[in-house]
């Protein structure tokens, strides 16, 4: 990799980080305690939501929102192809199958329009992703939901600073499902973090996510003595530790300046491929807040003389890193083979999943890194015209 190379994605950690980790390892207690409580108070809060409870994955979120939801073998969940595998894989993990949603063209998310004609008497759960930071269709989606006795279990990976119509992702849908990972706009490493208004539903997550036992660790071995725990669900191991809440309070401190960092960049990428033919950007709807967790073009290689593949190796060979967000699930070997979907089933997801290139963008890159991008992209783009 040359020393030049602009990477993808770099957290911005710093002495707050550093101070909050140390404090953690003086403290003598290093797994799930009293700062990831703080962090899922915290967390509640900036939601505005009545339960947060801290993960070690959002993939851990979405499996035990769908177990809590009484998700069971036969079942179906309806989500989109384009998204990360965990969304669609946790739903085969409950025994139960996915029904996928084809995309709305100009965000890539969910077109909630489609979700009523697919749902039969084996629905039990609809999962939107909101892609890249922008909110799917919440109105529509939670009207279709109750209409149909539907649990809604929102995948907002991308969205922790998003608001739909003032209100904010999080508090919207029965369940909401966050992630802390290293490219994410606030992160813990790895983690994440549900959210829901159900005081049932947040109280057996809590005991699921670890190993479905009656008491937390640090109440079995605090000042007031060592308490009996029992097994009341058969759990999982899912639990965040106070290492990773360190780092996200004082990540969480910082969420509204890197947000603003993030709207800057992405008003100059807008503005910079707004008139090449060649490149559509996604749209911005009114009434949401975008968190502006990617930014995603789409190739028109139909307009251009060679493939996204192509496009994609030449920018990288240029010194900037990039992302694909994402290849359709369904055409991926496992969907193909174990539920038979075919190209043609989803035509916008299979025209943004040639397509589709994610651009750097993160709060540690400077004007010029932008700039750089920006003009790579253009030389690259301009080769294949």
């Amino acid at each position: 990799m040359k020393e030049d190379f602009l990477l993808f994605h770099k957290p911005w950690l710093g002495e707050e980080e550093e101070r909050e980790i140390v404090d953690t390892i003086k403290s003598g207690w290093i797994t799930t305690g009293l700062k990831t409580k703080k962090f899922e108070q915290e967390f509640a809060r900036y939601r505005g939501t009545k339960y947060a409870i801290g993960l070690n994955s959002c993939t851990a979120a979405l499996h035990l929102a769908l177990v809590v939801a009484g998700v069971k073998n036969g079942d179906e969940v309806i989500t989109t192809p384009i998204t990360f595998a965990s969304t669609a894989n946790v739903i085969i993990h409950q025994g139960a199958k996915p029904v996928f949603i084809d995309v709305e063209p100009d965000t890539l998310n969910i077109d909630a329009t489609k979700i009523e004609e697919r749902i039969t008497k084996k629905t039990k759960a609809i999962i939107p992703v909101h892609f890249a930071g922008h909110p799917a269709d919440m109105d529509k989606i939670i009207e279709i939901a109750k209409k149909h006795n539907l649990v809604v279990i929102e995948d907002a990976a991308h969205s922790i600073e998003a608001e739909y119509k003032g209100r904010k992702i999080g508090s919207i849908g029965d369940m909401t499902c966050f992630s802390f990972y290293a490219t994410k706009n606030i992160t813990t490493g790895e983690g994440g973090m549900l959210t829901t208004n159900n005081k049932e539903w947040a109280k057996k997550i809590g005991i699921l996510s670890l190993h479905g036992i009656s008491h937390d660790a640090w109440k079995r071995y605090g000042e007031e003595g060592y308490k009996h725990w029992d097994i009341i669900y058969p759990g999982y191991k899912y639990n965040m530790y106070d290492l990773q809440a360190a780092l996200g309070l004082s990540q969480l401190k910082k969420i509204e300046d890197f947000w603003q960092i993030r709207k800057r960049y992405t008003l100059d990428y807008r503005e910079a491929f707004k008139d090449i033919p060649q490149i559509q950007v996604l749209s911005e709807k009114e009434d949401i807040r975008h968190s502006y967790h990617l930014f995603v073009i789409i190739v028109k290689t139909e307009e251009l003389k060679t493939d996204r593949d192509t496009i994609m190796n030449e920018i990288q060979k240029e010194g900037v890193g990039i992302g694909i967000h994402f290849r359709a699930i369904h055409l991926h070997p496992y969907y193909r083979k174990t539920f038979g979907f075919k190209e043609g089933m989803f035509p916008n997801a299979e025209y943004a999943s040639e397509r589709v290139i994610s651009l750097p963008l993160y709060p540690k890159m400077t004007e010029e890194n932008i700039q750089r991008v920006i003009s790579v992209v253009k030389v690259v783009i301009s080769r294949y015209c």
